[in-house]
């Protein structure tokens, strides 16, 4: 479950609810929920999963 994310300089840092790193990932943050995290890079948006598996993109 992710807890939060969070954005520094061009790295996205996301979270457990305990507050342990799960995964990094580059871009801007757009959003994040419990189960997913939104990532803006160029003209695309990526939608990545508590795993930081890619969900899909649009």
């Amino acid at each position: 479950m992710i807890g939060y994310a969070e954005q520094r300089g061009s790295i996205i840092y996301v979270y457990n609810s305990n507050g342990g790193l799960m995964w990094t990932n580059s871009g801007e943050l757009q959003s994040y929920t419990t189960s997913t995290v939104i990532i803006r890079r160029g003209g695309l948006t990526y939608v990545y999963g508590e795993r930081g598996e890619l969900k899909f993109t649009r």
